[in-house]
């Protein structure tokens, strides 16, 4: 972890609907950007949702930059792949700061929210804010774990606000999912039982034909936490349509993305979306 040497200093500004709770910051050690954690109020029902804010070196207001959004594992928050050492965060950081891109990370409702209906919401809203405050022009979406299960939900679920999807070892079947239940259920709104129609139009894999977007995945042959097969399945079913998916997959790989695979899913995504603008 990064110690955290912040000094901030606050201040509030307005921006349509929504109100900020703005703390601008320097970067910690290692980083020669500029980071802020930002606040905002959440439409759907006016709570205080956290996001970070890491700006490339060469930021220029009045030019258009691209939008690196990650999203964080089970029981974490926004300052995992601003903070954290692991190979995929460090991967995250490095592959924004090459290419110039604006890195924001979100809480997205919880640190155990999966992108359930709220934290679908939030991020909608997150958008919102970010194309009113900055030129956007591309807008990628990754994420580790839960991270990577909620960025290919969030493409399924909303594919034209999307440019481009990774998803480290992440699940595409939240119906036969079986690990974090009780979680899922809190952020869904009830169980698999309760509420099946929400946990399957989270899925990502009932909805490849969504995925038109440049796709990476990163899957372990040997993970338990979060099994392979069915973003294996997804990716098949996309490839049928799209040609611009990569998937990396290591027989032997546990629940974690080494730092190349994580910097070669990215650079894939990126390529094939600038090429498309």
């Amino acid at each position: 972890m990064i110690a955290n040497t912040l000094r901030p200093v606050r201040a509030h500004t307005h921006a349509s609907l929504f109100a900020f709770a703005v703390t601008f910051s320097l970067a910690p050690a290692g980083f020669g950007q500029t980071v802020e954690e930002r606040t905002f109020r959440a439409s759907v029902d006016d709570s205080e949702q956290k996001y970070v804010v890491v700006m490339p070196d060469d930021f220029a207001a009045d030019k258009p930059h691209g939008l690196l959004i990650a999203l964080h594992g089970h029981g974490s928050d926004r300052w995992q792949f601003v903070r954290q050492e692991r190979d995929e965060c460090r991967a995250v950081r490095d592959v924004a700061a090459k290419h110039g891109l604006l890195l924001v990370s979100p809480d997205y409702r919880a640190k155990t929210s999966w992108m359930g209906p709220k934290a679908e919401a939030d991020t909608l809203d997150l958008l919102r804010i970010l194309k009113q405050r900055f030129k956007i022009d591309r807008v990628i979406l990754c994420g580790g774990s839960m991270g990577g299960t909620a960025a290919l939900t969030f493409a399924a679920l909303h594919p034209e606000q999307v440019d481009g999807v990774v998803s480290l070892n992440g699940t595409a079947n939240l119906v036969e999912y079986e690990r974090f239940s009780e979680a899922i259920a809190e952020s869904f709104g009830g169980t698999k039982e309760q509420k099946p129609d929400e946990y399957r139009r989270r899925s990502a894999e009932f909805f490849a034909d969504r995925f038109t977007m440049p796709l990476a995945a990163t899957t372990g042959g040997r993970d338990e936490v979060v099994p392979a097969a069915s973003v294996l399945r997804l990716l098949e079913a996309v490839r049928s349509h799209n040609s611009r998916t990569s998937n990396l997959h290591r027989p032997e790989g546990g629940h974690s993305t080494n730092y190349d695979d994580t910097r070669e899913a990215l650079e894939f995504v990126l390529k094939h979306a600038m090429a498309a603008r």
